[in-house]
């Protein structure tokens, strides 16, 4: 894999970890959420008429990519309920990496090679350990988590098969994340009513700029998967999870102990390998 789309995708990752940190903190997640799609709805739709529509043959993709991010962002906020920043994302984002080399495999015809398998399971593994308290995984909303990380590797996988049919993995991602942004804010709608999303409340403006960082981020990664394996390249993405995990100690008061270092330092090789 180039260097700069390991660069780029690294960075993508701490943008991701960033905005993840500022929905745990949220005191309602749902409805930060839904803002944080009205960013990216508004943002995506200007720039998709900017640029040519993809190619006909990617736009299932990008409609099941989008109804997926819903199951994803709903899930999301549901294992936040309930779990630390600090063990509800690295499960959610360790299981992801794997499950998306198998369905790459499955879907798209992609081959790995032993080398960047094995860094991808060191990075899973150093993911997932990073939820463990002592010897037990003990995490309340681990259904959710699990499911997740589900969303997470079925949208990443639909994505990366869309944007290579595509032709223009700008325009992709813009006409996605433009559906995408557009679903959560109905879905939310539906669950609330429009005077519970359009109320003045604390941190709209956070969450809104936590929206147009996610864009940002997903799109580094939806480009990275145009030319690079996609197990490759979610396996870097969930590289967010150091960042997470400092954020979470920083910021959030969670723990940080030996053992969590060596998982991320087990991360921190494999990335080596794969990249």
């Amino acid at each position: 894999m180039p260097f700069h789309i390991v660069l780029l995708i690294l960075f993508a990752a701490s943008l991701h970890a960033g905005w993840n940190a500022l929905l745990r903190a949220g005191e309602d997640r749902l409805w930060s959420m839904t803002v944080m799609c009205l960013a990216v709805a508004i943002a995506s739709t200007i720039a998709a008429l900017f640029l040519a529509p993809p190619a006909s043959a990617s736009w299932s993709y990008a409609v099941l990519s989008a109804v997926l991010h819903v199951g994803y962002n709903l899930f999301l906020v549901r294992s936040y309920r309930s779990g630390d920043l600090g063990q509800t994302y690295p499960i959610a984002r360790g299981c992801s990496p794997i499950l998306v080399t198998i369905g790459a495999s499955l879907f798209a015809g992609e081959k790995v090679g032993a080398v960047a398998m094995l860094g991808i399971a060191l990075v899973s593994g150093g993911i997932i350990f990073l939820a463990f308290k002592g010897r037990k995984l003990q995490v309340p909303s681990l259904p959710y988590a699990l499911g997740t990380g589900c969303f997470i590797a079925a949208y990443s996988v639909a994505d990366g098969i869309g944007v290579r049919l595509s032709g223009a993995p700008m325009a992709y991602t813009a006409w996605m994340s433009a559906l995408w942004g557009i679903l959560m804010p109905a879905v939310y709608v539906g669950l609330r009513g429009t005077r519970s999303l359009f109320s003045v409340r604390p941190g709209f403006g956070t969450a809104f700029a936590g929206g147009l960082v996610s864009l940002l981020a997903y799109g580094i990664v939806i480009y990275a998967m145009s030319g690079a394996p996609m197990g490759a390249v979610s396996a870097l993405r969930e590289t967010s999870v150091l960042f997470a995990a400092l954020i979470g100690y920083l910021f959030l008061g969670e723990s940080l102990s030996i053992p969590r270092l060596l998982a991320c330092a087990a991360i921190a090789t494999g990335t080596v390998m794969i990249g």
